[in-house]
């Protein structure tokens, strides 16, 4: 299976504590970390089936297994079949998913097998803008553009993404 390792807290990916519980990888601390930050694997392919290899297969073939192998084994949490969509009116919905901490879309032609390493996609990432003006008492040491000065957008971005 291909997937992404994701952390949720509050509804939402928390890519902070994923590399919390990633940075303890033994003994005690481990398993606590596991314990506060409960782990999902998000799987969006299927590498293969049985004896047979699949990245030869178009993606909408791999996409039809994989979706089969949740529906015959009843997989739930900690895995997660990932969304997809062949729909442009569900994808533009899936952009306003970003009070969950998804990021983007990617684009996968479904007629393509799978190339390790190759970049046979495209990507789609939401920039959150956000105005932010800072105050301060005290007098600023120089007067030079800046992320504190107004009128400067501030760019956000979550580090995990559902695909």
């Amino acid at each position: 299976m291909n997937g992404e390792l994701v952390v949720w807290e509050s509804g939402r990916l928390a890519f902070e504590r994923l590399q919390q519980r990633l940075a303890r990888r033994r003994g005690a601390g481990a398993l606590a970390a596991a314990r506060a930050c409960p782990a999902h694997l998000v799987v969006f392919g299927l590498m293969r089936q049985g004896s047979t290899d699949l990245p030869p297969w178009p993606c909408s073939r791999r996409r039809t297994a994989l979706e089969e192998l949740f529906a015959e084994t009843r997989m739930t949490a900690p895995l997660t079949l990932c969304p997809s969509t062949a729909d442009p009116d569900t994808a533009r919905q899936w952009l306003t998913w970003t009070s969950t901490g998804q990021e983007g879309l990617v684009f996968k032609p479904l007629r393509a097998p799978y190339r390790a390493g190759a970049r046979a996609r495209g990507k789609y990432k939401i920039c959150i803008t956000e105005d932010r003006r800072r105050r301060s008492r005290h007098r600023p040491r120089h007067r030079g553009g800046g992320a504190g000065q107004s009128g400067v957008r501030l760019v956000y971005r979550s580090r995990s993404a559902v695909s």
